[in-house]
This record gives C-alpha cells, sequence and structure tokens, in this order.
C-alpha cells in the first residue's frame, strides 16, 4: 500500500469575486474551530486504532489459549482450521495497521498545511524536533512496531498449522510433493 499523497493546493477554498468571507476575525474564528475538529478527528482515529488493536490481540490470544486447551485434550484434530484462522486475522488485523497509518499520515499534512494559517504550528514543530521520523534515535513511529505484531502471531499459527494439518490427507487426494 502507498503512502498517502495530499493536494495541499486545494485545501483552503478561494473566495469567488463579489462573496464576502474577508480575512477578518471572522475568518480566522473558523479557521481556527476547523483546525480543532480535524485535530480531534485525527484523534479520534489514533482511539479506534488502538481499539482494533486491542481486538485483535485478543482474539488471536484467545485463538492460542483454545488451541492450548485443545492440546491438552488431546481432541485437537481441527486445530489446523484454527491456525488457519488466526493467520487470516493476522493479515487483516496487519492490513488494518497500514490503512490507519496512512489515513494518520493524511491527516497529519493536512494539518500541517492549516497550521501555516495559524500564529504557530506545533505539529510540524515536533514533527520537526522529532527528525520527521528519519531518526530511530529519536522516534520510531509506532505504526512500524505495532506492524511486527501480527506477523508474530502469523508465525505461531502457522507452527500450530503444520504441527496439525492432516498431511495424510494430501494424499489421500492425490496431491504429492516431489
Amino acid at each position: 500500500m502507498a503512502d498517502p499523497d495530499v493536494d495541499k493546493s486545494g485545501l483552503f477554498n478561494e473566495i469567488a469575486d463579489g462573496q464576502v468571507y474577508p480575512h477578518n476575525e471572522k475568518w480566522y474564528s473558523h479557521l481556527l474551530d476547523q483546525y480543532k475538529i480535524y485535530v480531534e478527528m485525527a484523534d479520534r482515529i489514533s482511539s479506534r486504532r488502538a481499539t482494533a488493536n486491542s481486538y485483535f490481540l485478543s482474539v488471536n490470544s484467545a485463538i492460542l489459549a483454545f488451541v492450548g486447551y485443545l492440546s491438552s485434550k488431546e481432541t485437537g484434530e481441527y486445530l489446523w482450521l484454527l491456525a488457519i484462522a488466526g493467520i487470516t486475522l493476522s493479515v487483516l488485523w496487519e492490513a488494518l495497521i497500514t490503512s490507519y497509518r496512512n489515513l494518520n499520515t493524511a491527516k497529519f499534512l493536512v494539518i500541517h498545511k492549516i497550521e501555516k494559517r495559524l500564529p504557530i504550528s506545533p505539529y510540524d514543530a515536533e514533527w520537526d524536533a522529532m527528525g520527521r521520523g528519519k531518526n530511530p534515535k529519536l522516534y520510531r513511529p509506532i505504526s512500524h512496531i505495532e506492524q511486527g505484531v501480527p506477523y508474530v502471531f502469523i508465525v505461531l499459527h502457522t507452527i500450530v498449522l503444520i504441527r496439525t494439518f492432516p498431511w495424510s490427507l494430501l494424499t489421500f487426494l492425490g496431491i504429492r510433493f516431489s
């Protein structure tokens, strides 16, 4: 998935000739109100992202715990199905993290553009202070760290799949590996 690219030139609406919406206190008040709402929406995206991560972490952990429980009961003939479900959920989880990362990137590009019309640019200054995410000693983007977690679960579920898949079924179906 490609990183988002925001067309910043079309961000601000220019007022057509004959229209009244001058650069006065009302204009700046509206700009500030819209900025506040937009920053709040960016924060909500981050909150939804954390909730989604908690959900996928819980479901994957529950699947592995259930696999462990069934393995101890020696009734694990269909554990490979749970492993496939876990792998599928983990792949979807990783795609969701990428989607949220791209959405937040786009939102902060817009926030930086809006800040150019405000007296201060705190988010842009913070991003500069953190080396714009290019110096891992200063800042390592959270999404890069959190994207590793689904891969850990993919490996664990793959181990379960390899250990529990009924390989003899493939021979029965006439599928041979040479």
